[in-house]
């Protein structure tokens, strides 16, 4: 018998309880977005960058040169600097690794 089907195979598993979100980066939303406009979800999908149910996660690949108002779910340490730094504010997020 091999060794994977002799060994017991309890313990705790942490998959039931794990977060998934959908990234979006900085650049793709410097792409698609003019100056002054408001990115939530809703405007997300209708963009094209995400589809679904899972909630969405902005990461801070690329730069932001646009002032905006983004309204997700949770950001990355560097994507919330580049947006503030940009002129632009973060509504309702939390600050996810």
């Amino acid at each position: 018998m091999p060794l994977y089907r002799r060994l017991a195979h309890r313990g705790f598993s942490n998959h039931p309880f794990k977060k998934e979100f959908q990234t979006v980066n900085i650049d793709e939303i410097e792409k698609r977005y003019e100056n002054g406009e408001t990115v939530s979800v809703e405007t997300l999908k209708t963009k094209g960058l995400v589809k679904g149910k899972l909630p969405v996660k902005v990461l801070g690949n690329g730069e932001l040169t646009k002032k905006l108002i983004l309204t997700v779910k949770a950001f990355s340490n560097s994507a919330k600097e580049k947006i503030e730094k940009a002129g632009g504010t973060v509504f309702g997020a939390a600050i996810a690794e």
